[in-house]
């Protein structure tokens, strides 16, 4: 596995103009793995926006490496980095304490007696007790624990996601971040390389960690 990161060239316009919604940057990634569009195979690849010390940044975790000269194509030149992500996935302890970020699309699959669908109907979960309520949930069975007051939503809103030939959808978004603790090294593991909840080839379910020094 590797983990990679660009700077988003936010200055130039010409480069961005296609950046218009998720749909663009998940273009951008597969586009950044060129010897899979070659071989007409995909992988499975999480990624996200982030923003750091006022810059923003794409993200990927993927099995294969990236072209750094694509991964740049939207990108600051020479700001492409790849690193080695088993070295570090291969050092996690239980017990480990990690400080987290996550990006998810909390929604919740709900039927009613006129619905004749055998699959719910997915619905979003608006509020932040039950986006908070949406992570825990799902905690010890993806390997780590969390304390109420050890994390945070600390962005909340909607990415826009166009279907082709219809209408615009909104997304509902909420970014994660606290501490967490790891109680299944190979569920946790799982975790940090398929992602959590829906819409992961969007820009959900990656999530990263640092550990917390004692």
């Amino acid at each position: 596995m590797y983990i990679s990161r660009v700077e988003i060239d936010r200055n130039n316009r010409r480069k961005i103009k296609d950046l218009r919604n998720i749909e663009s940057y998940h273009g951008w990634v597969e586009q950044s793995f060129p010897d899979e569009i070659k071989q007409e195979i995909r992988t499975r690849k999480l990624w996200r926006i982030d923003q750091l010390q006022g810059k923003q940044y794409l993200i990927i975790v993927s099995q294969e490496k990236p072209n750094l000269k694509q991964l740049e194509k939207y990108g600051v030149k020479n700001s492409a980095q790849t690193k080695d992500y088993d070295h570090f996935l291969n050092s996690l302890k239980e017990g480990e304490r990690m400080r987290f970020r996550l990006v998810l699309n909390p929604v919740i699959s709900r039927t009613s007696k006129d619905n004749n669908h055998k699959r719910g109907v997915l619905m979003p979960h608006v509020t932040v007790k039950h986006q908070m309520e949406y992570l825990m949930n799902r905690s010890m069975k993806n390997g780590f624990a969390l304390r109420d007051d050890d994390f945070s939503i600390v962005e909340r809103g909607y990415e826009v996601f166009n279907k082709t030939h219809s209408k615009s959808i909104r997304l509902i978004k909420a970014v994660y971040e606290g501490i967490l603790i790891v109680n299944d090294v190979e569920l946790f593991k799982k975790v940090l390389t398929e992602g959590i909840g829906k819409k992961k080839a969007y820009g959900f379910g990656l999530m990263t960690v640092i550990p917390v020094g004692d």
